[in-house]
């Protein structure tokens, strides 16, 4: 970014287009304290040096977390349909979770759950209703998932399995009622026989009903097994049969995605080898599939499986990518299961064989022609066409072990030997750096992988400073894909702030080919990660100001990205002073020899022969003894502030923190802190973090914790004295351990970029489209001039934007707070948009013909 002289001259303040949208908008000030600009110069450049890049940029991440699958887009009505509910998918569940024994006009019966015979071998359990009266009704109910909705008028699905294991029977009756409305529907089916069957029924609807629930009941003495009790809406997306949600699926498809990844994240390594998501069980008959706990600790019954995913990627437009395991399951596997292995563990090795044959029998069944042992199977589901599959994941964000490393390696080969026209995406682990990601990254530049999955999750302000982080990416090395990644939050300033980011994805779109917001659903009352796109329940989807910018980056995607530069007045900080202190996580320590220097003068000299009176225990067990300050407590954090104030001109900020420090005990390191002006406002130095494989610098803003550079591999030891140093120049900051130079990262606030501007070329339409983010609390008057052969537009362009208060968010109570409005726009090769406060503005400008 270019900075303007102080003075601009030939800046007109006439308004030219978004009046309507600038009415709109509040100033509501923003985190940084620096007064904003207000005015800059855009130049886009349409000639050759223009460059193509990936069609395929923003996508959707699919993961059964927050009850995303049953419950939510999965349109099954019916909880625990097929009794295998168990305590270990939650410890107060079992077999009979949401269900009830129903017992009418005199009937008297039993309920219990039986595995004799079962229905298949996958879908062991089975109710059993045992009537012990020939006279009257008894059955079952369901509740559903927080109750089942009815609509008036419209027609619901049923289907059961059944068989009379002993006595006499008669039909089945089945009902849908409402506590207020009384029975809703109802009919009869036939009388079950001693083989299991299916029998089904469409249900109309006679009125509007939110906690209506199933009850199926029979007559006659003796014994019924019941299993895999269903209740489909008939109205699901494109009206699939075992199909999903309507309104949930157009929200999804509305985004426009260019591939869908799916079916996780953790979900597809697992909570063990045994959790592992194995495609093959989740394809064929819904009763023959292979229900299992879900890592996110509820259920899942695969009934959205890999043909309803494959198949909702075709209705959509979009690419499948799957991701399967890589041989091993999740590194923090069995945290909640009594007596399971913990860590990573792998596939032994002389099982490796059959498994990457079943990673083949994917890339047939999805690809392979319909005659084909697996391309039958899809056939036979409804789908002889093949799915066109391109990508697929191998691993999710897994801890880069030796095990690993074989395991991957014997996958990839075995796919780029026989289906060489796959690309495979690696893992590189959950962070933005670290040992994992720079030993993933070392792995796939090894093997030639075509790509590797990033993932990492950030404060916002995180995001405005390293919009130049693939600017110096190796363009002949493997291609990236941001598979995970949101800015932990749902507020305006959060989504500014990752339009920000993806408009530096665009840029560099010639190697970040692939980008997915996480997670993407969360069912309200059973959400087990925030922040999340869309938010929903049984009855009302709610749209985040997240969602929005996504959807405005996916209806507007280019194929060429059309160099740019930007001039402005950058923003100068102001004066201040801050703090220093000591710190520990989970570990005990001694600290000594304490000095801060800034200049000539020692602000700090502390030796802690005596106590000076200059430290403040914030928390944990601290005190003077022995000649050292100790700290006893396992905290996390424990943290002691220091007196001494550094005064900081203009944010310059220039001195150096000394001191010694020796680990008692405990599982990780020190927090060495410096730049405190606040208390949500400084940074640390981790020694020994992240259980004590890494060192990095880290800094709060915010109520939130970022990286400042990246991890470096290291460890603290117990017992021996380190010596530390932290070297602050203006925004270049260095730290040295025993002598040794660690890190040497810059961070400057007043350069975090919050005016961002994206251009790309849509070549199927001719259209240049310009994304415009403003994340300062004032109106920039922006001059947007085009230069080259395709700077001769029509004059008039449509400009949507998103834009308010920087801390509002959306609601189930206020849906629309933040919402996208779309005017005209008077435009030409040369003209001034005022870009409102708090905004992201897309323009799409259509070429002269």
């Amino acid at each position: 970014m270019k900075q303007l002289p102080a003075s601009t001259n030939g800046f007109a303040s006439a308004r030219k287009c978004a009046a309507l949208a600038i009415a709109l908008f509040s100033a509501s000030a923003l985190s940084a304290n620096a007064a904003p600009p207000t005015e800059a110069r855009v130049t886009v450049t349409t000639d050759g040096s223009a460059k193509k890049i990936s069609p395929d940029l923003f996508g959707i991440f699919f993961e059964d977390i927050n009850y995303a699958a049953d419950g939510g887009l999965y349109a099954e009505l019916v909880q625990n349909r097929s009794f295998e509910y168990t305590p270990g998918d939650r410890k107060e569940w079992n077999n009979l979770t949401s269900w009830e024994l129903v017992e009418r006009e005199g009937g008297k019966a039993t309920l219990s759950v039986e595995t004799a015979k079962p229905l298949h071998d996958n879908n062991p359990h089975y109710a059993l209703v045992h009537a012990t009266e020939p006279i009257g009704r008894v059955g079952l109910a369901n509740p559903g998932f927080d109750g089942i909705v009815l609509k008036a008028g419209d027609s619901y699905d049923f289907s059961v399995f059944a068989r009379q294991i002993e006595g006499v029977g008669g039909p089945l009756e089945v009902r849908l009622e409402d506590p207020q409305a009384g029975i809703l529907a109802e009919a009869t089916l036939p009388k079950p026989g001693s083989a299991w069957a299916k029998f089904a029924v469409t249900l109309k609807a006679a009125g509007d009903a939110s906690k209506a629930r199933l009850v199926l009941t029979t007559m006659g003495a003796g014994k019924l097994g019941l299993d895999m009790v269903s209740l489909f809406p008939k109205n699901t997306y494109k009206n699939r049969p075992n199909g999903l949600r309507r309104d949930l699926a157009q929200v999804i498809a509305d985004l426009k995605p260019k591939f869908v990844r799916f079916p996780g994240g953790c979900l597809a390594h697992g909570d063990g080898l045994d959790n592992m998501y194995r495609w093959k069980d989740t394809v064929g008959p819904v009763e023959t599939r292979k229900a299992q706990r879900n890592i996110w600790r509820y259920h899942q019954t695969t009934g959205l499986g890999y043909y309803e995913y494959f198949q909702f990627c075709e209705d959509i437009g979009a690419k499948p990518l799957p991701v399967v395991p890589a041989g091993v399951c999740c590194q923090n596997a069995g945290n909640y299961i009594p007596g399971a292995p913990k860590g990573q563990q792998h596939i032994p090795m002389a099982e490796m064989a059959a498994y990457i044959q079943e990673v083949l029998d994917l890339i047939e069944w999805a690809n392979g022609p319909a005659t084909s042992k697996w391309g039958a199977v899809r056939a036979a589901a409804g789908h002889p066409q093949p799915f066109h599959l391109e990508y697929l994941g191998v691993g999710n964000e897994d801890q880069i072990t030796a095990g690993f490393e074989e395991r991957f390696a014997m996958i990839h080969k075995a796919i780029k030997a026989k289906h060489p026209e796959i690309t495979v995406i690696g893992t590189v682990g959950p962070f933005a750096s670290g040992e994992d990601f720079e030993r993933g990254w070392k792995l796939a530049r090894q093997l030639r992988v075509a790509m590797v999955d990033e993932h990492y999750y950030m404060p916002p302000d995180w995001f405005l400073a390293n919009q130049h982080r693939y600017d110096t990416y190796d363009r002949m090395g493997p291609k990236v894909y941001l598979g995970e990644y949101a800015s932990k939050g749902n507020t305006l300033f959060n989504a500014l702030a990752e339009a920000a980011y993806m408009t530096s994805l665009e840029r560099n779109g010639d190697v970040v080919h692939l980008a997915s917001y996480a997670p993407l659903l969360a069912k309200t009352s059973h959400t087990q990660w925030n922040p999340d796109l869309i938010y929903f329940d049984n009855t009302t989807v709610m749209l985040t100001a997240n969602y929005h910018v996504q959807r405005l980056f996916g209806e507007n995607p280019g194929d060429v990205w059309l160099p740019n530069s930007i001039e402005m007045q950058r923003p100068v900080e102001p004066d201040r002073t801050a703090g220093v202190f000591l710190g520990t996580w989970e570990s005990q320590a001694e600290f000594d020899n304490v000095r801060l220097e800034s200049g000539t003068a020692r602000l700090l000299d502390e030796t802690f022969t005596r106590d000076s009176g200059n430290w403040r225990g914030e928390s944990g067990d601290w005190k003077v003894a022995n000649g050292v300050y100790k700290q006893s407590a396992n905290l996390s954090p424990a943290l002691a502030k220091a007196a001494a104030k550094i005064p900081i001109k203009a944010g310059n900020a220039r001195y150096t923190l000394s001191l010694r420090a020796k680990k008692t005990g405990g599982a990780e390191g020190f927090l060495i802190g410096f730049g405190s002006t606040y208390a949500d406002n400084y940074y640390w130095w981790n020694l020994g973090g992240w259980g004590n494989r890494s060192h990095g610098v880290e800094k709060r803003r915010n109520r939130s914790m970022a990286p400042v550079g990246g991890q470096v591999p290291g460890r603290i030891e117990s017992g021996r004295w380190y010596d530390i140093r932290i070297a602050v120049e203006g925004p270049r900051i260095r730290c040295y351990l025993d002598g040794k130079l660690i890190h040497d990262v810059t961070d400057d606030p007043a350069s975090a970029e919050r005016l961002a501007v994206s251009s790309v070329f849509d070549t199927p339409s001719g259209d240049i489209i310009l994304k415009v983010v403003n994340a300062y609390p004032s109106e920039v008057t922006t001059r947007i001039e085009l230069k080259g052969p395709r700077s001769t537009v029509q004059p008039s362009a449509s400009c949507t934007v998103v834009g308010g208060d920087p801390a509002a968010t959306n609601s189930f109570a206020d849906p629309y707070r933040v919402s996208p409005k779309t005017t005209d726009l008077t435009v030409g090769s040369s003209f001034i948009y005022p870009a409102p406060p708090n905004s992201l503005s897309v323009m799409r400008l259509k070429p002269r013909r």
